[in-house]
Parts: structure tokens; C-alpha cells; sequence
């Protein structure tokens, strides 16, 4: 690297760390210095990501940028959560189980839990009169967290950073394996998105994709039966996981073992669920969440501003996914781009795209550096607006502008991608 580009370089890492040292501001204005930060400092990631792509990087600067990325997620373990309150439902949850209860049982206003109500418990639970969404895996680490710090987001705070650990480390391990360049580490490591909405605010999403990650390596480096495993424990975190099962049951050719790719995950959860079912409504909650739920989902958004129908333009995306999906199971690709391209139309597609989902495509970019990623990643930060106006004025709206600003660049990316003009391996930077 030329001393230029090292001064560059140094300067970019130094302007996003400062940054951040405006995050104790939080206490005086909070959403307003979370929009702040958040939105700049994943702008300034889009130039990161373009310096790091088109520049050879020297390991000593790979290492001590990776030190500043783990110092920077240490810094924020003790930030009270600012862009969502998802939180107090894991608290919640936690704290239910801790108490030999089924969190599937009752909603958390229930009379019958009225022993363990507390000023902030349920009071700012979101949607206190709907049963937990969550899988059991997610339930067993809300038990964990209620264990470490009781009610408090402390305890899911410091989970998080642990897995973030692992998560890290488990993208080095497939990059080693795939002998792809160390530095593509930072292309994660330096991501304002999980920074922002795991060490921050605390979003479940950040166990999953750990499993996930473990689920790939193990695959790659042959042990399928502990990879059908780990796709089953991220599946019980967060349902997006499931999308591995089909991309890797086609990637198989021996009968047997697309057998075990379907049985093997699905038993495990099934097992993961039984002790619930019987006295509780596991699914409840998912059902009216598929059913209602909407934000920044493009193709949705588009459809149901033209139907004006909430439930066709639902149907209508599904179909469009699966139309998309199959090319994508049939290709020759290898397994990491399939799996980058079917958990980005997954969230093309999806009527609910909030920052949080996008962790679920960060974590490939180090694997598979695609400018669509890198943007959507990056850009997905725009929707704090929305989150920032509801919190000061109490109203919720989406701004098509921001949906625009989001978008286009993302799916110009994209279908340049598909069009032939990006290598398999890696981004040519413009």
C-alpha cells in the first residue's frame, strides 16, 4: 500500500471511529445522534468498502482494524437501546421463563402473570396483547439474559457481543476456506448495521446469523450432519435460516443426503417446539405477523399502492419470490452465491424489510463482495428517518423518497451483477 493510500486509509477507519465517540450524546438527544450517526457513518462505509475492495491491504492494518471494530462493539454494550424497544419483549420473555412459565402461554398483560409485573414490565412491552413471536433457541437465550442481568438489556447486550465474536470468527474460518483475501473480514467487521442494531439496540437477528455462519462453514468443510444441525438451532432464532434447506437439498446429488438436509433440521426444531406446543400457542404470533406486518419492502410497497389490497399483493410476492428463487436453486453457482442471491430476493421481495434483516446479507459480503449488498447494507440506514419522525411526533410514514434513495441504487447494482459485469469471486470496483 502507498503511503497515500495508507494516509487514506487511516483517515477513513479515524473519521468512522470518531463518530462514534458522539454515541454518549445519545442522553441529550437520542434518535436525533442515533439517525446521525448511524446514516453517516454507513455512508462512509460505502467508501470503506470501496478503498478495501480496490487496494491491497496489509495484514498489520487488517489486524488492528479488526481490534478497532471489537473496541467499538465493547463501547456500546452499556448504550441504552435508542432505534427500537424490541428489547423489553426479550426481557419480558426472559423473565417468564425464568419463572417455570411457558412463554407461549399467555400475552404479557394477562392477569395471570400479574405477580411478575413491574413499572416497565409489560407497560413497554410492544404489543403486550400478543403471545411472543420468537422461536425456542431465541427463548433460551432471553432465559440466559434474564440470568445474567434480570430486567435489564444488559444481559442480551452482552450475548450479543459474544456471538458477534464467534460470528466474526466464523466468517474468517469460511474466508480461510475458501481461500479468499483476509481483508474481506473488515467488509463485516466495519458494518455500521450490526454495530447499530445488535451492540446497540439489542436485535435478535445477531444469534441467528451466528448459526448460520457456523451452518455454512461446517458444510463447506464437510461435516453436513453438524451443518443440518446449526441450519436448524438459526431456524429457531429467526425463520430466515430455512432458505438454506432447499439451496443446499439441490446442491445435492446423493438421495440420502438431501433426505437428511430436510429431516435433520426439521426434526430438531420439532423437537425444539414440542415441549412449548402442548400448553402454549408457538405460532400465534407469526401468523398475524405474516399477515400484517409492512416496511420498506419494495416490490410490496409498489404492488399494494396499485391493489390496495394487503393480502394479494402478500400472494402476489410470494409467487413473484418463488418465480425468482427457482433459477436461483437450479444454477451452477457455488453455494455461497446461491446463498447470497436467495437471501436477497428473500428481502426484495419481503413486505417487512427492517435494518435488523439486512444482517442476514451483511454477513456474506466478506464471501461474496457484491455492490448490491454493500449498498443495501449501507443504505437500509435511511429508514431511520421514519423511526425518528415516529418517535417525535408519534406518527409513523414511510417517505417514498427514502424508499427511492434506498432502492435504486441497490437493484441497479444488482441486476448489473446478474447481468454478467461483476466477477464471481469479488467486486471490480468502479
Amino acid at each position: 500500500m502507498k503511503p497515500a493510500q495508507r494516509i487514506y486509509f487511516v483517515s477513513l477507519i479515524a473519521v468512522f471511529a470518531l463518530l462514534f465517540l458522539l454515541i454518549p450524546l445519545l442522553q441529550y438527544k437520542p434518535i436525533i445522534v442515533y439517525s446521525l450517526v448511524y446514516i453517516s457513518a454507513s455512508l462512509l462505509f460505502i467508501l470503506i468498502c470501496g478503498f478495501i475492495l480496490k487496494h491491497d491491504i496489509p495484514a498489520r492494518y487488517v489486524w488492528v482494524t479488526l481490534g478497532l471494530s471489537v473496541l467499538l462493539r465493547l463501547s456500546l454494550i452499556a448504550v441504552s437501546p435508542t432505534g427500537s424497544d424490541d428489547y423489553y419483549r426479550y426481557v419480558w420473555d426472559g423473565k417468564v421463563m425464568a419463572h417455570g412459565i411457558n412463554p407461549y402461554r399467555y400475552v404479557p398483560d394477562d392477569p395471570a402473570l400479574a405477580g411478575l409485573h413491574s413499572e416497565t414490565l409489560p407497560a413497554r412491552v410492544n404489543f403486550a396483547g400478543m403471545r411472543t413471536i420468537y422461536p425456542p433457541v431465541a427463548e433460551a437465550l432471553f432465559y440466559v439474559a434474564y440470568k445474567i442481568a434480570g430486567a435489564n438489556f444488559l444481559g442480551i447486550k452482552v450475548l450479543l457481543f459474544v456471538f458477534e465474536m464467534m460470528t466474526i470468527y466464523g466468517i474468517y474460518l469460511i474466508i480461510r476456506k475458501l481461500k479468499l483475501s483476509g481483508k474481506n473480514i473488515l467488509l463485516y467487521a466495519l458494518c455500521p448495521l450490526p454495530l447499530f442494531q445488535f451492540l446497540v439496540d439489542g436485535h435478535v437477528d445477531g444469534f441467528g446469523i451466528t448459526l448460520l455462519v457456523f451452518s455454512v462453514f461446517f458444510y463447506l468443510d464437510g461435516k453436513k450432519t453438524l451443518s443440518y444441525l446449526f441450519i436448524a438451532l438459526s431456524v429457531c432464532v429467526k425463520p430466515t435460516g430455512l432458505i438454506l434447506i432447499p439451496v443446499l437439498f439441490f446442491l445435492e446429488r446423493d438421495f440420502r443426503e438431501r433426505i437428511k438436509v430436510v429431516l435433520v433440521p426439521v426434526g430438531i426444531c420439532a423437537l425444539l417446539y414440542i415441549p412449548f406446543v402442548f400448553s402454549g400457542y408457538p405460532f400465534q404470533a407469526l401468523l398475524k405477523f405474516t399477515e400484517n406486518w409492512t416496511f420498506n419492502g419494495i416490490v410490496f410497497d409498489i404492488l399494494n399502492a396499485l391493489i390496495h389490497d394487503n393480502q394479494i399483493s402478500r400472494s402476489i410476492c410470494g409467487i413473484m419470490f418463488i418465480l425468482a428463487f427457482l433459477p436461483v436453486l437450479f444454477s451452477r453457482k457455488d453455494l455461497a452465491t446461491k446463498i447470497y442471491n436467495s437471501i436477497f430476493l428473500l428481502l426484495i421481495f419481503s413486505p417487512v424489510v427492517h435494518p435488523w434483516y439486512l444482517s442476514w446479507l451483511a454477513i456474506l459480503l466478506p464471501v461474496r463482495t457484491r455492490w448490491s449488498g454493500i449498498l443495501y447494507v449501507s443504505l437500509v440506514s435511511l429508514t431511520l428517518i421514519t423511526v425518528m419522525n415516529y418517535q417525535l411526533t408519534g406518527v409513523w410514514k414511510e417517505y417514498p423518497v427514502i424508499l427511492f434513495l434506498e432502492y435504486a441504487p441497490v437493484l441497479t447494482a444488482f441486476v448489473i451483477e446478474l447481468a454478467g459485469m461483476r466477477r464471481d469471486h469479488g467486486v471490480e470496483p468502479a
